[in-house]
């Protein structure tokens, strides 16, 4: 059986984890003047904190994941979602639930995504961990290439330790690429954050199913079912 996965995560909203991002950043180190640096810490500072606590939504420790896609062989893709503020718990739970309730005794599992062993999959690990909620079956977040629990996109186009971005990976194999599924609004997970801002979670959502199918049709394409 075939999971295939994405996950949207956003910057993390305790405001401890802010105070401590921004109790990191300091001026660089090539400023010595005291007029310089105040100049800095009004003009620039700001935004190298704001820029820092973005960072944290690719970190699980501090990160929080807002929405979780996912489709099952052949089946449309879900979702389980939540607004700012909403009970990560749950949608976890929910997550687990669903997928559990589906798996029976259909094994083995095979986890598909783009990037999903070192991101996806580790992410929900790490929040799992965090906040208290077992996965009720066995979540591959330590999969070592070449596993047969895990088949990620990323590694198998550009090889261990290679990058490329889904988006490009879909032009290269004329797959809808990402915003498509928004009338062609430009968005990826560096943008999550600005979407849920302006109250556009829904959006978030769409544009994470849009994911999955986009990495369900790019692992076709790599394992050579339904040619070109």
């Amino acid at each position: 059986m075939k999971i295939y996965l994405d996950i949207e995560t956003i910057p993390g909203q305790n405001p401890d984890i802010r105070k401590e991002v921004a109790d990191a950043i300091t001026h660089p180190g090539s400023m010595k003047k005291p007029e310089t640096i105040e100049r800095w810490e009004i003009e620039k500072k700001p935004q190298a904190i704001e820029d820092a606590w973005r960072k944290t939504s690719f970190d699980g420790a501090q990160g929080e994941i807002v929405v979780i896609g996912w489709a099952i062989d052949d089946a449309p893709p879900q979702v389980a979602m939540r607004d700012v503020g909403g009970d990560e718990r749950l949608m976890l739970a929910t997550f687990f639930e669903s997928v559990a309730a589906y798996l029976k005794d259909r094994r083995p599992i095979e986890w598909i995504g783009h990037r999903v062993r070192e991101f996806d999959l580790r992410f929900i690990f790490q929040r799992a961990v965090i906040l208290g909620v077992q996965p009720p079956f066995r979540l591959p977040h330590d999969a070592r290439p070449g596993s047969e629990w895990v088949y990620d996109t990323m590694t198998s186009w550009a090889g261990w330790g290679g990058r490329v971005s889904l988006d490009r990976l879909c032009k290269a194999l004329d797959i809808p690429t990402k915003g498509t599924e928004l009338g062609g609004e430009e968005i990826d997970g560096s943008k999550v954050w600005d979407f849920v801002q302006a109250g556009r979670i829904r959006d978030v959502a769409t544009y994470c199913m849009g994911d999955v199918d986009r990495v369900r049709a790019v692992y076709r394409r790599m394992t050579f079912q339904g040619g070109a």
